[in-house]
């Protein structure tokens, strides 16, 4: 069984019409829901053994804020490829990991991770930004990773969610 942790960047700032979308920031709100995004996972015991990026700024920053909150141990390798909209992307990206990584997180976009969660559990579930999808997935190994495979959404997360508790 693999774990996979999917998640929307936080909220990202529009206060720089100068700026291309790549290279867009967080806000402030985003700022504040990243670490708190980090820490969660560290409370349920599901820090990452890696965690992947999309290289877009406020994909980066994300990954950086929740890497720092969840005490990861290293630095969250970025890609180009999740920047993309294509769950193919994404997934073709995962089965290339090695199969010693049990728990990967994976920092990116809509409405590719909506795709990609969808592809993968047979279910819709809504992203809003900084929310995090727990998926168990059955598989023992990266590389047999396929559409329809029927995982299982553990739980999802989302900043307000963790406000109401």
């Amino acid at each position: 069984m693999k774990t996979l942790l999917l998640m929307r960047h936080a909220k990202s700032s529009w206060k720089h019409p100068e700026l291309s979308d790549y290279e867009r920031p967080l806000n402030k709100r985003g700022q504040r829901d990243a670490p708190r995004m980090g820490k969660l996972l560290l409370e349920q015991g599901l820090t990452p053994e890696l965690i992947l990026s999309s290289s877009a700024k406020r994909a980066r920053d994300t990954a950086d804020s929740v890497a720092k909150a969840c005490h990861y141990d290293g630095e969250p390798e970025l890609f180009d490829i999740l920047y993309e909209e294509s769950s193919g992307s994404y997934l073709k990206l995962l089965r290339i990991l090695p199969n010693t990584y049990e728990r990967v997180l994976v920092v990116g976009h809509n409405p590719v991770l909506e795709s990609v969660l969808l592809s993968l559990t047979c279910t819709f579930k809504r992203m809003p930004t900084a929310a995090i999808a727990h998926l168990e997935l059955p598989i023992q190994r990266w590389d047999v990773l396929r559409r329809k495979l029927e995982g299982t959404v553990v739980n999802l997360w989302t900043p307000e969610t963790l406000l109401s508790d």
